[in-house]
C-alpha cells in the first residue's frame, strides 16, 4: 500500500504537471483569439511580439509561471531535474529578454532580444525533450505497469515529434525562404501559428 505522505506526493506531483499543461493551453488562446476579439490586439508575428502590447503582462506572467513551476517539478533522475532547471531558466529568459519590437527573432538591435531568442529556442528544445524522452521512459526506468500506458507514451512521442517539427518549419522560414515568400508568411503570422501549434503539442504532453 502506499504511504499518505507518498500518495501527496503524486498528488503534488501531477498537480504541477497538469497546472504546466493548462498554462500552455490556454496561453495561445488568451494572446491570439481573446487579444483580437476583447481588446482589440491584431495577431502578431509571434508570441513573443505580444510583450509589445497591452497583453504584456500575460505573457510574461503565464512564462513566469510555467519557469517557476519547472523549478518545483522533479522527476525520477537527475537528469530530469537538470532539464527541468534548463527549461526554468529558458522560460523567466523568455519573460525577462524581450524581443525588440516590431521584430523577428533573427534580427534583433539589442542583445536582450538575442537573449530572447536563445532562451525560445532553448524552451522549445526543452520541452520537446520531455516528450521524447522522459515522459515515456519514466515508467520503464521504474518497472512500473500503467493503465493505457503503450497510448500514452505514442501521445508524448507524437508531442515531442510535433515540436520539433514546428521548431524546422519555423526555422526554415527564418533561414531559408526567399524574402518574396517570407513577406507572404509574414501576411499570415506563419511564427505565430507555428508557436501556437508547439505550445499545445507540449501542454497535451504535460496534461
Amino acid at each position: 500500500a502506499i504511504s499518505e505522505n507518498a500518495q501527496a506526493l503524486v498528488v503534488s506531483y501531477l498537480g504541477i504537471r497538469r497546472a504546466i499543461g493548462i498554462v500552455g493551453l490556454l496561453l495561445p488562446i488568451i494572446l491570439g483569439p481573446v487579444g483580437w476579439f476583447v481588446f482589440g490586439v491584431e495577431i502578431q508575428d509571434n508570441m513573443s511580439s505580444y510583450y509589445h502590447t497591452v497583453l504584456r503582462d500575460v505573457f510574461v506572467g503565464a512564462m513566469c509561471a510555467m519557469g517557476i513551476f519547472l523549478f518545483c517539478y522533479r522527476g525520477y533522475d537527475w537528469i530530469e531535474g537538470w532539464t527541468a532547471n534548463i527549461g526554468c531558466l529558458s522560460a523567466l529568459g523568455v519573460a525577462l529578454c524581450p524581443l525588440d519590437a516590431n521584430s523577428d527573432p533573427l534580427h534583433q538591435s539589442s542583445l536582450v532580444g538575442y537573449l530572447h531568442t536563445v532562451f525560445g529556442g532553448a524552451f522549445f528544445l526543452t520541452l520537446a525533450f520531455y516528450s521524447l524522452y522522459h515522459f515515456p521512459s519514466s515508467n520503464a526506468n521504474k518497472h512500473e505497469v500503467a493503465p493505457h500506458e503503450a497510448q500514452r507514451n505514442f501521445v508524448y512521442r507524437v508531442s515531442g515529434l510535433v515540436i520539433l517539427a514546428s521548431m524546422i518549419a519555423s526555422g526554415s522560414y527564418l533561414f531559408l525562404l526567399p524574402a518574396e515568400w517570407v513577406r507572404i508568411c509574414n501576411d499570415y503570422n506563419f511564427l505565430f501559428w507555428m508557436e501556437w501549434v508547439a505550445v499545445w503539442s507540449f501542454a497535451s504532453a504535460w496534461l
